[in-house]
């Protein structure tokens, strides 16, 4: 079972209480510029005129594509970049050598894939409910706000929504009438509703590289969104997967602070060359895809354009949707040891700039 390791041990110190309207999450402009149509010049000139040479054609800008958008967010994330040509990092064989030093993807050296997270959809009947905070929200890197609980609904790892067997528990909401993607950590319902960091994503905002807030955290160690990151039983089977991947390391194999676009890490433990938080790992061009099975195929091809993240501690490495509430299903699509094949040799490292030192003083 995955699990966060003593993100709230630099946390608990932070003199800042406030905590910001649901409203305020975003910030900034994302909207993508498109390239402006090149205007041909005309001579207009007959073969009786004077020959004069004819001034310098302007060149004609190749087209834009506006970047990708989704899932659940209407505008351009950290997620949606293509970074099939993105150079790799100076450091990226010392990267690679130091986790393969330090053991590799954990669990053996295996890289597995979970499917125990859900994710729910609510609109605006849903009922919401209140929560109690337990000793891991943090403020004010955590939400205290009303969550959509959709009946019939169920927290990770678990068929209904008591948190029963000590795991994350991660309660995952996307509300498409308000466009809010609910995320908590160690969520437990049962006579009453207890739980843990809530990170409240507005969909349609234009997040800066901050994204919810330097130095904070989500229900994620590293910050980020867990959904978007996710991939589904329903991608797999179209064939594509337009999006990163969200993965994990054992905590004692990644470095102290994080990279962009992470905003937050734990208390690690790894070597002065090991992977930090938020690290952006690319699967190289040259990787046989074609020799792995049909359903890893998918994934191998969106690790080559994607990438993946690392977004939290433990022993799995991969992590998909569960296909409880999806339309296709894994059975016979992809099994967790599919991508057994990949080792950490098979990896580039993206470059994403300079390490950020781990001070826990959330500013949002």
């Amino acid at each position: 079972m995955r699990k966060t390791i003593s993100i709230g041990l630099l946390l608990a110190g932070s003199a800042c209480t406030a905590e910001p309207a649901i409203e305020d999450l975003g910030a900034g402009d994302g909207s993508v510029a498109l390239a402006e149509d090149a205007i041909s010049d005309s001579l207009g000139e007959d073969a009786a005129s004077v020959t004069m040479p004819p001034p310098p054609a302007s060149p004609t800008p190749p087209p834009v594509t506006p970047a990708a958008v989704g899932p659940y967010f209407t505008r351009p994330m950290f997620f949606n970049s293509d970074v099939s040509a993105a150079p790799k990092a100076a450091n990226s064989a010392a990267i690679i050598s130091a986790l393969v030093a330090a053991g590799g993807w954990g669990n053996s050296n295996k890289m597995q894939i979970d499917f125990t997270i859900d994710v729910l959809t609510a609109n605006a009947s849903t009922p919401k409910m209140s929560f109690s905070p337990t000793d891991e929200f943090y403020s004010p890197d955590c939400d205290r706000t009303t969550i959509p609980v959709p009946s019939g609904g169920n927290v990770e790892g678990e068929s209904g929504y008591a948190c029963t067997g000590d795991g994350d528990c991660h309660l995952l909401v996307f509300d498409t009438s308000a466009k809010r993607l609910y995320e908590m950590w160690r969520a437990d319902i049962t006579s009453s509703f207890q739980g843990g960091c809530l990170a409240v994503w507005d969909a349609q905002a234009a997040y800066t590289s901050a994204l919810r807030g330097d130095q904070c955290t989500s229900a994620d160690a590293a910050g980020f969104p867990i959904a978007p990151l996710l991939f589904t039983a329903d991608e797999v089977k179209a064939g594509h997967i337009d999006h990163a991947i969200r993965f994990i390391l054992p905590n004692d194999r990644v470095k102290r602070g994080f990279v962009k676009p992470a905003t937050h890490a734990t208390n690690t433990s790894g070597g002065t060359n090991a992977p930090s938080y938020g690290v952006h790992f690319r699967l190289r061009a040259d990787y046989p895809v074609s020799s792995l099975p049909a359903g890893a195929q998918v994934v191998a091809r969106a690790m080559q354009k994607y990438g993946m993240y690392h977004a939290d501690g433990g022993n799995i490495a991969l992590t998909a949707q569960s296909d409880r509430h999806t339309t296709a299903k894994w059975s016979g699509l992809l099994g967790p040891r599919d991508l057994a094949a990949l080792k950490v040799t098979d990896f580039d490292v993206i470059d994403h700039g300079a390490p950020v030192a781990l001070t826990g003083d959330c500013s949002r």
